[in-house]
């Protein structure tokens, strides 16, 4: 994981660009990763760990009906949990995480393991995916920071 957060700083540092992160399922992993690179301050800005719905609502104005409509783990949630955290920040680049790790919170609809990101950053750009990952809650949560690095890795390529 060493090196998928060396790259990205580089990319980041290279660009002028600065990070921040919304997370829930991963408690802020992303962001300790992230930070566990020495000379992260000068392209980390900030990391919110949204956990319950109600820091997502104050934290980074997720609406509410949001919430109620599509749940914590959905599109529309991440894509408002990553322009918050825009609103919020120093950042150019904001990512958003949210997702079931496990072992209960699953249903049909979205068994354990789904789990949803989002990038936005200051030129208007967003996105959102899901991704579903296996096993126990440490490998469903490990495998959600990899694969937000990468992706971070990919968008500022």
């Amino acid at each position: 994981m060493d090196g998928l957060v060396q790259k990205l700083a580089e990319q980041l540092l290279r660009q002028g660009k600065r990070l921040a992160l919304a997370e829930s399922c991963t408690g802020g992993m992303i962001a300790a990763a992230c930070t566990g690179l020495a000379g992260s301050s000068r392209w980390f800005d900030r990391g919110f760990v949204t956990y319950s719905n109600a820091a997502k609502i104050e934290c980074l104005d997720v609406p509410a009906e949001t919430l109620e409509r599509h749940g914590a783990v959905s599109e529309a949630t991440v894509i408002a949990m990553a322009k918050g955290t825009l609103e919020h920040s120093d950042a150019d680049i904001a990512l958003s995480v949210s997702g079931i790790a496990g072992p209960d919170g699953g249903s049909e609809a979205k068994p354990v393991g789904t789990v949803w990101f989002a990038l936005s950053d200051k030129t208007g750009f967003t996105n959102a995916l899901v991704e579903q990952f296996t096993g126990d809650r440490k490998q469903v949560r490990e495998q959600a920071v990899q694969f937000a690095l990468k992706l971070l890795i990919e968008h500022t390529r």
